[in-house]
């Protein structure tokens, strides 16, 4: 796991072992709902899926945030070349930070988590407040991601704050998270968005037909990049 972890920030400097949140747990709760167990631990972990044999592999939890717009499509980002994942598509979101000792890890803590990512991500900023559960994705591993609603907000506002934070992050010498954003509003329209070593996270494709499917947009929107 050690050498995995050392090989993975020779390739990628801007890798850090810092302090993450991982799922240990997801089960239906009656009426109530789900309820999401979690452990503390550090990213090195994740490191552990690629032992042959290895038994102790850590399951991701994560946020996710679906920006529309007014017309119904979707804020998606191309992740940047010095990430872990160059050139997949994904929504605006990132792994969940475990809270201080004695503090819970509750909804009202994952939806800042969730507009910190958008933000640090795309430069948009959203209220934790105003953001609505939408639904919960399982990927490998046992993975868990919450995905949150935001407010419709235009296209030229959302490539504004993106355009200004790119700015800011080469000024000060770093490489943005995201390298593009596009607007999608059906899987046609994810299909076509491309460039090298171009992939799509494995929930992404469903949750833009889910929600493409109950919104009612129109063609034109359905195919729009």
């Amino acid at each position: 796991m050690d050498r995995i972890w050392d090989e993975a920030v020779r390739a990628g400097p801007s890798l850090f072992d810092g302090p993450v949140a991982a799922c240990a747990g997801l089960a239906e709760d009656g009426s109530r709902g789900l309820v999401l167990t979690w452990v503390r631990t550090t990213y090195r972990r994740y490191g552990l899926r690629r032992v042959p044999g290895a038994t102790a592999c850590v399951a991701s939890l994560y946020t996710d945030v679906l920006q529309p717009t007014p017309d119904g499509r979707l804020l998606v980002g191309r992740m940047a070349a010095s990430t872990a994942a160059p050139g997949r598509w994904q929504l605006p979101g990132g792994a969940v930070e475990p809270p201080p000792e004695g503090v819970p890890l509750d909804l009202a803590a994952l939806r800042r988590n969730a507009t910190r990512e958008l933000a640090e991500e795309t430069g948009v900023t959203q209220l934790p407040e105003d953001l609505t559960l939408w639904g919960v994705a399982r990927g490998p591993y046992g993975s868990a991601g919450v995905l949150f609603l935001a407010p419709a907000r235009p296209p030229a506002h959302l490539r504004g704050r993106f355009a200004d934070l790119a700015s800011a992050e080469e000024a000060r010498g770093r490489e943005p998270e995201l390298d593009r954003i596009a607007f999608v509003g059906s899987p046609a329209g994810l299909a076509r968005l491309g460039g090298a070593g171009a992939d799509h996270a494995g929930c992404l494709e469903p949750v833009v037909a889910r929600f493409a499917a109950g919104v009612g947009l129109s063609r034109a929107s359905r195919d729009g990049g």
